[in-house]
Formats: structure tokens, sequence, C-alpha cells
């Protein structure tokens, strides 16, 4: 299994614009990322899991709102408590230790990243919302079937719908993840990082993003 590459977690805070050297406009979207804590390193030599990663942490959370298992495994970092984890799988982690801050320092200005988030929930839809079906015709002697999937079985053989077949349902509220997200302004004061163009999930929704390996 390949390793995950570095990444920091943060919040969508919205989408923006800013105007380059020519008077363009550029959408953008502003995330509010870490500092994410290192609350764990696995390593082959401390751990039972078989493999390299470090868990981080992002939103300080108030100790009374966690279970005992969880403040527990969260206080040997020797750091506050924090509402989302995440862990990263990576081929070495000789060079973290329990409690360092991964910040948004780690990336530069024009580099490509993968950026993961949770999509916009849109309920229980139809296929023409779903799918970009085109419907039932509208002429005369269809009535209340315009927005109908339409056949989608067979005759006696092989009497069944198949697995994946495109009908109504749950859309939306998935992981997504984009790939080359051009980082267009990285603010380490303020723990902000400026992409360009769109990322997955609504407003104040969790964002993930990680470097891309090249190769």
């Amino acid at each position: 299994m390949m390793a995950n590459t570095l990444g920091i977690m943060g919040r969508k805070l919205g989408m923006t614009r800013i105007f380059g050297d020519d008077g363009t406009a550029i959408p953008c979207t502003v995330i509010a990322a870490g500092p994410c804590p290192i609350l764990q390193v696995k390593d082959d030599a401390t751990t039972r899991d078989k493999y390299t990663a470090v868990q981080i942490g992002f939103e300080e959370v108030d100790e009374r709102k966690l279970t005992k298992p969880a403040k527990g495994h969260q206080a040997k970092a020797g750091r506050d408590y924090y509402r989302h984890l995440t862990e990263l799988r990576l081929e070495n982690v000789e060079e973290f230790e329990l409690g360092q801050d991964l910040t948004v320092s780690m990336f530069t200005p024009g580099e490509k990243v993968k950026v993961t988030g949770t999509s916009k929930g849109k309920g229980f839809q139809g296929p023409m919302k779903r799918w970009n079906f085109r419907g039932m015709p509208a002429s005369h002697g269809h009535e209340k079937v315009h927005r109908s999937t339409g056949g989608i079985g067979q005759c006696a053989w092989p009497a069944k719908v198949f697995k994946g077949k495109k009908m109504a349902g749950q859309m939306g509220n998935k992981k997504v993840t984009c790939i080359n997200v051009e980082i267009l302004d990285v603010r380490p004061d303020d723990n902000l990082l400026i992409l360009k163009g769109q990322v997955p999930g609504p407003k104040n929704g969790i964002i993930m993003v990680r470097k891309q390996n090249r190769g």
C-alpha cells in the first residue's frame, strides 16, 4: 500500500477573489488550517499496527466533551484536547515527535496540493437531478411520469436489476478529493491557506489539505 503524504486539517471559511497582475479576477477559497499538533507517532518499533503514521488533531474542545478513553489518549501528547483527529500514513516518521505542531508553513505559494472534504448533501433526489436523465416524454398521453426513471429491468432473463443501476437516491454528502489545486498564498501569522478555485464541502466544513507525490 502506498503511503499517504503529509498534510494539515482546516476549516473552510468561504470563497472570495483576488486580482492578478494583469487585472484578472481569480476565484479562491480561504482555509483556516492548523496548527495541528501530533497526538501519536506510529512506527514499527513502538506500535503493533505494522505501519508508520502520525495522528494529528484539529480544533480545541472542552475536556468535558470527550470520553475518558479519548482524554487519556490525547493527554499523552501533553497538549490540549481536540475535536477532530486524523491519521496520515508516512514512509518515515523519524523527523516527527509527540506534541509537535504542523502549520501552514509546510506549503509554499504555487504548490499543487490534494484537497479532501465532504460534499454538500442534497438529500434524496430523483434521476434527473442526480444523474442528468432527460426524463419521460411530456407529450399527450403521459401523465405524472415526466421525471420518472423509465424502464430499469429486463425480461425473463436475467429478471433482476443489476447493482449500480443509476436510480433515485441519496445525493452528495460524500468524501471528495480534488487534485492539482494550486496554492495562491500562505499566511502563517493568520494560519490561512488561499487556494485557487473551489474545494469540496460547505462553508465551515472540515477540509484536509495534503501534499502531492510527484513521480
